[in-house]
């Protein structure tokens, strides 16, 4: 999924402010000019006076852009993942929503997976990769993952689309085990953790430096070391 900036106070914050003159200690600010020429509506709309319906059963809801671009999917069983234009079979069922950008590929999405006696997920995607995800296992296990982005390589024979699943390290991850164990590793560029943030069994925090075959080879525990 691509990233975007939705957020207002984000668009603002790009916006040059050449010309508008404020206390010397004053932070930085958009001029009324500015902020007047980006305003749609005074009074939005916030509150509905009746809902339509008490409540709604349905398999799927697609929520579409002005064009008729699917950009959201809430289903008890997600559709197979759409990357660049061609539909690929998903590992397994979530149900939940899906994100897609505006040339319908898949960018990211929430929910329940059918794995492992159910597991709660998040994930924001590049554009034919997880970037980063969320895992919450049955077990109590929690893991978190930021992923490199894949270099971008397109076959001739799937009509030039991107191909999904190249190839690519997870640079950092957060990790609580089920016995409650944190971690922080970051991983070197062959998805091998070379450094990690932890605490010991005897509650001593720790920094491990590993190996290529993952075995540690120095931890600094400096509180382990007191009297």
């Amino acid at each position: 999924m691509k990233r975007t900036t939705g957020s207002l106070l984000a668009v603002l914050g790009l916006m040059t402010i050449a010309g508008t003159t404020y206390a010397a200690d004053a932070p930085k600010r958009p001029s009324v000019e500015q902020l007047q020429k980006l305003v749609v509506d005074r009074t939005p709309q916030k509150t509905v006076d009746t809902p339509d319906h008490d409540r709604i059963t349905a398999r799927r809801i697609d929520i579409v852009d002005e064009k008729g671009t699917i950009r959201m999917t809430l289903s008890g069983q997600t559709p197979a993942p759409i990357i660049d234009g061609i539909q690929y079979k998903r590992a397994f069922n979530v149900a939940g929503m899906v994100l897609y950008d505006d040339k319908g590929s898949e960018r990211g999405g929430f929910g329940t997976a059918d794995l492992n006696g159910g597991m709660a997920v998040l994930a924001l995607d590049h554009p034919a990769m997880d970037a980063i995800g969320w895992r919450v296992s049955p077990d109590g296990e929690v893991r978190f993952s930021i992923n490199q982005a894949p270099p971008l390589i397109r076959e001739p024979k799937l009509d030039n689309r991107l191909i999904p699943g190249v190839a690519t390290p997870t640079r950092i991850q957060l990790v609580v085990g089920a016995d409650g164990t944190p971690a922080i590793a970051l991983n070197d560029k062959a998805d091998r953790a070379r450094l990690r943030l932890t605490v010991t069994p005897e509650g001593y925090g720790a920094i491990e430096f590993l190996d290529a075959q993952g075995k540690v080879i120095h931890t600094l525990a400096p509180e382990a070391n007191l009297p």
